[in-house]
This record gives structure tokens, C-alpha cells and sequence, in this order.
């Protein structure tokens, strides 16, 4: 389990691939774009195709954008084939819980073994190794991965296949839905004239504290909105999640709001901002920025 297919160099991707190469896996590296993978041509083989990348992998790992693209990479190209026999198949992008069952089943008959394993976490979360990765499978391919998973963060089996994504959904709607919270809190208290890192930092203390609250408010504190998550891949998530809703016959009016809401973010030419970007909707939809809330009429 030393040798490692990793397809998808991207945010996420080229930290993750920097924690296994320094476990001591051996790679090999493909990327639709070819020069996101040229930053570790010194350490890797890099692959000429994905089904060059899979073929003679013991562990294949995709980190891609959406379902879609997965399934454009690694199914309908027919890279899949060029599995070996034994062979793990980790996908750790985020998509739909179905997509990721039918994948399962393709890799089955392929004679490998299938997880679906999203993470959170960010790249920051990538960068230290301490991604949060939830995963679904048969316990016996969980248990291969562990390696692995260890030198990227903490692995959670949550059920069979499929299941890891719904972990993630859960896990996105937490995260819109508070990114959502966290810049109506601050603007208001910033509009009635508090100070809006004193407010945070009073809540970090309190129920209110959360990841979200420490990283994404000092973010918009800071109006640093470099993506780590960009706004348009946590509306794809909101979209997956409304999606997997309706399935289920669920009624999520939070997550639906948070999605308009994204929505209009993008709209407004905002798709690569971080999703803690989020602010700048709402500070548009207010005629009034965080850090300048306080001003009045007059004084401006």
C-alpha cells in the first residue's frame, strides 16, 4: 500500500499530496491541468493521462471538483480499467451520495475496493494534516486506508458507501449555515457600534465559539477573502445537499435560504472568493460594509 495514484493537484489536492510524500508514499501525479503537478516533479512521477496514473497503483486517490468531474476522469475515460487487481480507490472529493455508490459498484467488478472519503477542514486543515475525513466502505478497506488517512488527519468510518458524503453534506450545511451567522452577528454588532473583533472575541469564550467563528470572522475581519473554499464549490455543497433533501422528501428551509443567498454571491462575480466571502452579500444587500458600519449618514 506504498504506491499512491493521486489525480486532482488542486487547493485541497497539492497539500494533501505534500503530507503523503512526506509519510514516505510513493506518487504518481495527474492533474487536468499539467503545471499544478510541475511544483513536485522533483518528488513524483508525473503521469501523462489518468489511466497512466491509475494503472499499477496500489491506492488511488481523486481530489476533483464535483461529481461530474470524477466521473469524466476516472469513469467514462476508462481509466478505471487499468485498475489492478486489490487495488483501493479513496475518493475524497465531495460529491453526490449516489454517484458515489454507482462508483462503488464499478470499482467492485473491477476487482478493487471503494471509499468514499470527503474532508473538512480547509487547506489550512490540509496543510497541518489535520483534515477531518469521513469515510465509507466496507470496514476491511477502511482499515487498509488508515495509513493513509493518518498522514492527512483524522479518519472517522461512518457506514457503507455513500455514507462519507452524507457526512459531508451535514457537514456543509453546518458550515453555510454559520458562515451565514457569523457575518449577520458581526455586522450588526458592528452597526450599533460595538466593536466587531472585541464581539468575537467575547463569544470564541462562550456557546457561540466555533471554528467558523475563530477563522471565517477573523477573515471578514481582516476582509481577507483568498480562497481556501471557494464560494462556488460551497454552492455546489448547498446544492447537493437541497438535492439529497428533496430525495429524502426534507424541507431544509435554512440550507435553502444560505443557498439563495450563496446565489446571489456568485451573481454578483464573487464564485472565487472564499466561502466566508459570504459577508460581502450580505454587506450589499445593506448598503454597508463591516468595517465601516458604525459611521453614520453624517458623519460619511
Amino acid at each position: 500500500m506504498r504506491s499512491i495514484g493521486f489525480l486532482g493537484v488542486g487547493l485541497m489536492g497539492a497539500p494533501m499530496v505534500s503530507r503523503l510524500l512526506d509519510a514516505g508514499f510513493d506518487l504518481t501525479l495527474w492533474n487536468r491541468t499539467a503545471g499544478k503537478a510541475e511544483h513536485f516533479a522533483d518528488r513524483v512521477r508525473i503521469a501523462g493521462s489518468a489511466a497512466d496514473a491509475v494503472a499499477d497503483a496500489d491506492v488511488v486517490i481523486t481530489m476533483l471538483e464535483n461529481g461530474e468531474v470524477v466521473d469524466q476522469v476516472l469513469y467514462r475515460s476508462g481509466a478505471i480499467r487499468q485498475l489492478k487487481q486489490g487495488a483501493l480507490v479513496i475518493d475524497m472529493s465531495s460529491i453526490e451520495p449516489g454517484r458515489a455508490r454507482e462508483h462503488g459498484v464499478v470499482v467492485a467488478k473491477q476487482g478493487g475496493s471503494y471509499l468514499d472519503a470527503p474532508v473538512s477542514g480547509g487547506t489550512r486543515g490540509a496543510e497541518a494534516g489535520s483534515l477531518s475525513i469521513m469515510a465509507g466502505g466496507e470496514d476491511d478497506a477502511f482499515a487498509r486506508a488508515m495509513p493513509v488517512f493518518q498522514a492527512m488527519g483524522r479518519a472517522t468510518s461512518i457506514g457503507p458507501v455513500g455514507s462519507g458524503q452524507l457526512a459531508k453534506l451535514a457537514n456543509q450545511a453546518i458550515v453555510g449555515i454559520t458562515i451565514g451567522a457569523v457575518s449577520e452577528a458581526l455586522l450588526l454588532a458592528a452597526k450599533g457600534g460595538a466593536r466587531p473583533e472585541k464581539v468575537r472575541e467575547a463569544l470564541l469564550g462562550g456557546f457561540a465559539g466555533s471554528k467558523i467563528l475563530e477563522q471565517h470572522g477573523e477573515r471578514m475581519l481582516q476582509r481577507n477573502f483568498q480562497p481556501g473554499a471557494p464560494s462556488r464549490i460551497q454552492l455546489k455543497d448547498l446544492r447537493m445537499i437541497l438535492d439529497e433533501a428533496r430525495t429524502e422528501g426534507l424541507s431544509l428551509p435554512l440550507s435553502q435560504r444560505v443557498f439563495e443567498e450563496y446565489r446571489a454571491l456568485l451573481a454578483s462575480g464573487h464564485g472565487e472568493v472564499d466561502h466566508s466571502g459570504l459577508l460581502l452579500e450580505l454587506e450589499r444587500l445593506n448598503g454597508v460594509r463591516l468595517d465601516n458600519a458604525a459611521v453614520t449618514d453624517k458623519d460619511s
